[in-house]
């Protein structure tokens, strides 16, 4: 949800200057998601207030800018998060720049075994996480064979023949859609800052509470106010093997030393 601004105060060039710079300087993630934050607020502005035309233009023009600042270097969060909002508000002007631009959509949809990760990004786009987070069991079942997909669930063993870039397309997609809150690379850095404790790491995802396992899916929280790394879910019926088998992956770094 953005703020409700006030349009007096907003100075668009400085925006502009914030948002589209970019690099790697100390809080620069933080003063890019700031602006961000007002550009997508001046669509709220305050009652009796109208948003000029000149700062409408500007808002929109910015916005454009920044998201075909992608073309030229890898999505992130905040580019997700720019998208995600202009897609749901649905105008024919919106609709049309993301389409003539991002035809595929905005995360690159990369696979190796020829997997289509677009009802993904659809279901993320539309807030929908705990489908999102049953399409991706679904798609890892398709990625480990027919076998898999039969039985609907995966063997530790399976996953280790999971193409590179499949498992970061999952990835990014969480990543990039749930600013920077959910996906695999996440909960890796979790499970590294407890020392690859297991039992550390369930009640820091939300996973586990009084060593009670939290109940699918009615436990489990489906949007964004969810303990960083909740999402996607693996199931721990049968162990812990198929998520060291996941965390553990070349396609987040490879197996940890102890």
């Amino acid at each position: 949800m953005v703020a409700v601004l006030n349009v007096n105060s907003v100075d668009s060039s400085k925006l502009r200057e914030t948002l589209l710079a970019g690099g790697d300087l100390p809080g620069a993630e933080k003063r890019q998601l700031q602006a961000i934050e007002t550009l997508l607020g001046l669509g709220e502005s305050s009652p009796g207030e109208e948003l000029g035309e000149d700062l409408e233009n500007d808002r929109w023009e910015i916005l454009q800018a920044y998201l075909l600042s992608f073309k030229t270097q890898p999505v992130n969060w905040l580019g997700g998060k720019v998208y995600r909002s202009l897609w749901q508000q649905g105008t024919p002007g919106v609709q049309q720049f993301l389409e003539e631009n991002f035809p595929q959509g905005f995360v690159p949809l990369i696979s190796e075994a020829g997997v289509d990760y677009s009802p993904i990004e659809a279901a993320l786009l539309d807030e929908a996480y705990e489908v999102a987070d049953r399409l991706t069991l679904q798609k890892m079942c398709e990625l480990a064979g027919p076998g898999a997909v039969q039985r609907k669930w995966i063997y530790f063993s399976e996953v280790h023949q999971f193409p590179i870039p499949d498992l970061q397309t999952l990835d990014q997609l969480w990543v990039v859609y749930s600013e920077g809150k959910f996906g695999f690379s996440v909960q890796r850095d979790l499970w590294l800052g407890v020392g690859q404790v297991w039992e550390k790491l369930w009640p820091k995802m939300g996973w586990k509470a009084d060593n009670i396992w939290t109940r699918y899916p009615g436990g489990f929280t489906w949007d964004l106010s969810a303990p960083r790394g909740h999402l996607p879910l693996t199931n721990q019926l049968r162990g812990v093997r198929v998520m060291d088998a996941l965390l553990s992956h070349p396609a987040f770094g490879g197996k940890p030393t102890p």
